[in-house]
């Protein structure tokens, strides 16, 4: 199989494409990019970066991914509109104003020919001492989380960008960082369902094109495995929210699992276990994945069944979000950027959480 690249999302050094990240790229038929801060200077340096790594695609485009959700999770700075957190933002209590931040943000990204926002947090702050999602989750209750998840996510895929519903199965009752630990979670399988998982069933019936699988260890599902590399923690998540679209992982260089698994090995296990995209912030860990799957293929470890499977859902979304796909036109960009429209947003956003202060 030539194409298993498609399974794996990478990082990139700097600000231009690199002659072997392009080469690896090209070679492998990678799937897609993740951007960081590293990577961004201004819109225009954003659009040509990604012009280039466009060149390199194979018969769909790259996904061209980056976390930005608003708040204090933002990759893209100078000149992109900054939004309060969602915490913030979702106690106006109007899913209408959640939509159009998103909308706004949505059409900002898509000027940069970014194509993925690992958005919505779908985690509902249940754990006021939890300071790696704190003000990113969008309530401490599942009916505030659900109607601003919902508008979030119509807010990024009506304007060309397809949303991830974060952090499966739920990391607001965490104490740990996954970026530095694992996790544990202590809730029980009844509360996880009445609680945890409910803004996932309703991102999946809003029709989320992703979910990501966090590293977390959740005695009720799994004792033995994070949730990242275990066959019983995708089938949950498959059951219990009726979502069929890609599953991604969360960073599989965080400590969490890098620190007790060999990059080859996570690869393989993630696969096997359910995962259809891998993710990587560096591509020198991206390429060690690369070489163990197809290892494992040739072993018969990973079946060319469940592969193709996976690439068939990744394709699928390709097929409808990138089919039409265009190189930015440079110009064009700046047009995106400081609007009267995006002006009057935040004004408004700024006014109104200023009142309830």
């Amino acid at each position: 199989m030539n194409n298993v690249g498609q399974l794996i999302i990478s990082g990139i050094k700097g600000l231009t494409l690199l002659p072997e990240e392009a080469e690896f790229i090209r070679n492998s038929k990678l799937g897609g990019i993740i951007l960081f801060a590293h990577n961004y200077q201004d819109p225009a340096q954003l659009a040509e970066l990604v012009n280039a790594i466009q060149k390199e695609r194979d018969d769909y485009p790259l996904f061209i991914s980056v976390d930005q959700e608003g708040g204090r999770v933002v990759r893209f700075k100078t000149q992109f509109t900054q939004f309060p957190s969602m915490l913030s933002l979702s106690k106006l209590d109007s899913p209408k104003l959640t939509f159009e931040v998103h909308q706004l943000l949505a059409k900002e990204l898509v000027a940069c020919g970014v194509n993925i926002c690992y958005s919505p947090c779908c985690d509902i702050l249940t754990n006021p001492e939890n300071k790696v999602i704190g003000d990113r989750a969008f309530g401490q209750d599942v009916e505030t989380v659900e109607k601003h998840i919902s508008a979030a996510i119509r807010g990024l895929q009506t304007n060309g960008i397809i949303a991830c519903a974060k952090h499966f199965p739920g990391h607001g009752n965490t104490f740990k960082d996954s970026h530095f630990d694992l996790p544990y979670v202590k809730t029980t399988l009844e509360e996880l369902r009445e609680r945890e998982l409910q803004p996932f069933v309703k991102a999946s019936k809003s029709r989320v094109e992703m979910m990501m699988m966090a590293h977390l260890m959740v005695d009720a599902i799994d004792d033995q495995l994070p949730t990242s590399l275990s066959e019983k923690a995708y089938r949950f998540l498959r059951d219990e929210t009726k979502f069929a679209k890609i599953i991604i992982t969360d960073d599989m260089e965080m400590k969490a699992v890098a620190d007790r698994y060999s990059i080859e090995e996570a690869a393989v296990m993630a696969l096997k276990a359910g995962t259809d995209i891998l993710l990587y912030r560096f591509m020198e860990d991206a390429q060690k994945a690369y070489g163990a799957i197809n290892e494992a293929i040739k072993k018969r470890v990973l079946l060319k069944d469940d592969v193709e499977a996976k690439l068939n859902r990744v394709e699928k979304c390709k097929k409808e979000y990138l089919s039409d796909y265009k190189p930015i036109y440079i110009p064009d960009v700046a047009r995106a950027f400081n609007t009267q429209d995006s002006k009057v947003l935040i004004a408004q956003l700024n006014d109104q959480i200023s009142r309830l202060a």
